[in-house]
């Protein structure tokens, strides 16, 4: 393959290196809800369920997002199977949160302030449309499963002649140790752009 964009395409092209060496049943152990039929892994990301074939890597439904592709990759060569326990955390308040907070904040929280918080009707009918359950936060919050037992909340808040709109978007716990800082920012953007293609 020929490298036309290294941000998405690098990142992609080594986890699928990497992929193609993995062992199904250390996968299958380590992620028992995932399925594995002997030929592909099916994972459900954003309610949209994808068939991984192993060893030779074939994305089915095709021609999705480079990161979405490598954000599935790396769930099953590097995801927890972690029960969710109730709890709700900031990205800054998990591991690493404060050294990649400049950069989440301009890709996650100022998108979904902007994209969101200036037409929340129809953030609102996008979520209900996702079949995402409302929350009494924000001028409008809803939680949505990412992956697994993996849940975001979004919350937004319109703007108004004295305030931009803002958004806040809450991980559940498990995340804290069930990814690494930088596919949560990742997660957050899957979840924006997931949001903005029901609108």
């Amino acid at each position: 393959m020929q490298i036309e964009n290294n941000k998405e395409e690098v990142p992609f092209s080594y986890y699928e290196n990497l992929f193609r060496g993995a062992d199904p049943k250390e996968i299958t152990g380590r992620l028992p809800g995932t399925a594995w039929d002997g030929k592909c892994f099916s994972v459900t990301l954003m309610g949209i369920s994808y068939t991984i074939s192993h060893p030779e890597v074939e994305i089915l439904p095709s021609g999705g997002p480079l990161p979405i592709q490598t954000f599935l990759l790396r769930y099953l060569l590097e995801g927890k199977d972690l029960p969710f326990l109730g709890n709700w955390k900031t990205f800054r308040e998990m591991p690493w949160g404060e050294l990649y907070i400049k950069p989440y904040t301009g890709r996650v929280l100022t998108r979904a302030a902007f994209t969101f918080g200036t037409r929340v009707d129809s953030f609102r009918k996008a979520a209900e449309k996702m079949g995402a359950t409302p929350v009494p936060q924000g001028d409008a919050g809803y939680e949505f499963f990412l992956i697994g037992d993996y849940r975001i909340r979004l919350l937004v808040w319109a703007g108004d002649e004295e305030f931009p709109p803002s958004a806040q978007v809450l991980y559940s716990d498990n995340f804290e140790e069930g990814f690494a800082p930088e596919d949560r920012v990742v997660a957050g953007d899957i979840l924006i752009s997931a949001v903005k293609a029901n609108m």
